[in-house]
This record gives structure tokens, sequence and C-alpha cells, in this order.
């Protein structure tokens, strides 16, 4: 099963949404999708869907999933990497009314740079993406300290 996330924010990611829909509607990726659609509008038709899981479910739908596509969202992105799944991070854009500003593309770029996880920015290539993801050598996420984005995990309370 391929989990998809949205988490909590207020912002649809119907794009998303709909992308994997179809996916699984076409059959070709050969695994079912389950999607945590948070506050989208589009409704699947081809793959089961929640709009939001408690902390419980998330973590099981994370332990089960073969592959985690997920919004930029540094708590998802360092769940995924600490759990060793395949990490396909679709970041929010603001073109399309999913955030305020594009700030996800950098939470991306900056876990992908590091070979943590595989960053689709265009929504068409996310077939190629899943494909990829099955072969790809992801690398851990390593907290050496001292970087912005260790500080601000600290403070979140994500490592102890």
């Amino acid at each position: 099963m391929i989990f998809v996330t949205l988490g909590t924010q207020k912002f649809q990611m119907n794009r998303l949404v709909k992308a994997v829909d179809e996916l699984a509607g076409k059959n070709t990726v050969g695994e079912e999708f389950f999607i945590q659609t948070g506050s989208s509008t589009y409704k699947p038709k081809n793959c089961k869907y929640v709009d939001f899981i408690d902390s419980e479910e998330y973590a099981k739908k994370i332990s089960e999933c073969s592959i985690l596509i997920t919004h930029a969202g540094v708590g998802t992105i360092i769940t995924g990497t600490n759990a060793k799944k395949p990490v396909i991070v679709v970041p929010r854009q603001s073109r399309f009314g999913e955030h305020v500003d594009d700030h996800q593309g950098e939470i991306a770029n900056a876990f992908s740079s590091k070979g943590c996880v595989l960053s689709c920015e265009n929504i068409d290539e996310l077939g190629d993406y899943i494909e990829k993801a099955k072969t790809y050598d992801f690398k851990p996420y390593v907290v050496k300290g001292g970087n912005i984005e260790d500080i601000i995990l600290n403070f979140m309370g994500m490592f102890d």
C-alpha cells in the first residue's frame, strides 16, 4: 500500500489527490493507494481515503506502507525517513492555492539534496517517481546539530 498524507493544514492539495486517484484508476503502479486528504475538496473515486486520521492510525499506515507520499511537512518527512520508508515529497505550491508561499519547495529540496527523499515538483511525473522510489538508495536523515532545520526540529520536539 502506498500511503499519501497531506497533514492537517487548512489548505487543499487537490492537485496531488487527483493525480494519485488517476494513477489508482489506471492500475499501472501495481499497489493500492490510501490517501489522507486533509482539507482537499477533491474526492477520490479509485482509492480509499479519509480526510483526517488519528495519530495511532497514522503511525500504523506509515509502518504498513511500501512508499510514503507527502506534502513537505517536516514532521511527516522525518517520521517516514526514521521508519526507513521511501519518501516522495510533493511540495505545496502557492500558485495552486495550496499554501501562502513556496517554502515547501525549499524544504523538499533540502531533504532531497541529502538523498533522504525524492522531491516531485511536477505532478505529471508522480508515476515515474513512484517507480524510481522502488529502487532508489535513500540515505538516512542524520541530525548533525547547528543547522537551522535541526534547531527548528529540536524546538518542535521532534528529537529528544
